[in-house]
């Protein structure tokens, strides 16, 4: 594999890692390594920018950390552009957080209906049991890779007239805070693995009873819980990361 890989300025002020480090996520960004590219070994690396094998290291741990790269023991490195890695973060959508790892979002609403709040459902939203509630259920892609089914849950009474919006739902906070001013203030989440239903496998184009991370979602305004969200997420397309420190 040969690139054209911009070489560290060492007149300019920024450290050396932080140049190298750009110059890596660049290639990636443009397309010029692409998903799945195994990227020159770090003696190549040093030699191209102009640095150390231990600027190098940096450089690439800072990538790896933020879901770009992946390391596989014999193998070397590669990119990995359509994996979302979950860990430590802001309150943010699903939409915001493929756009922070520099992912190109893609969105398809399978169905969109008003239906009674089964006991699960009316539990997380804390209304009735048989209340109405919207039912969103999206497809989740990142450059053009389908990552997870969200199946989102609102309270009918707080959003009158969202089954019949007639337009794309790429980003659902942003469609809630606009039409019916909810933004979210606080949100619980609960991850644990399972498997891709029959339902879904076909969507997600993997095997039915592939690993997956069902993570459960309940998101709050100062009014209380506003979405209750439970989303089938691919197990090789999604990881969580978590660091520790005493």
């Amino acid at each position: 594999m040969t690139a054209t890989i911009r070489r560290v300025d060492r007149s300019r002020p920024e450290p050396l890692w932080h140049q190298a480090e750009q110059a890596l996520r660049g290639l990636i960004a443009d397309g010029t390594w692409p998903d799945g590219t195994q990227l020159p070994n770090e003696g190549k690396l040093s030699e191209m920018l102009g640095v150390s094998r231990i600027t190098i290291r940096h450089a690439l741990r800072n990538v790896e950390e933020s879901g770009l790269l992946r390391r596989e023991h014999g193998r070397g490195t590669f990119v990995r552009t359509s994996t979302v890695t979950a860990g430590v973060r802001g309150l943010t959508s699903f939409t915001q957080e493929m756009a922070d790892r520099g992912l190109v979002v893609g969105s398809r609403v399978l169905e969109m209906v008003e239906l009674p709040a089964s006991p699960e459902v009316a539990n997380a939203l804390e209304i009735a049991a048989g209340e109405t509630v919207v039912k969103v259920r999206r497809l989740r892609a990142g450059n053009n890779q389908p990552m997870g089914i969200q199946n989102a849950f609102i309270p009918a009474e707080r959003v009158p007239g969202l089954v019949d919006i007639g337009e794309p739902v790429p980003s659902l906070y942003e469609l809630l805070k606009a039409r019916y001013g909810i933004a979210p203030q606080m949100a619980r989440e609960i991850y644990r693995v399972g498997a891709v239903s029959a339902e879904d496998a076909p969507l997600l184009e993997v095997e039915a009873g592939s690993p997956a991370f069902i993570v459960q979602r309940i998101t709050s305004d100062g009014r209380g819980p506003f979405e209750y969200t439970v989303s089938t997420m691919r197990g090789d397309r999604y990881e969580i990361r978590s660091r520790l420190q005493l």
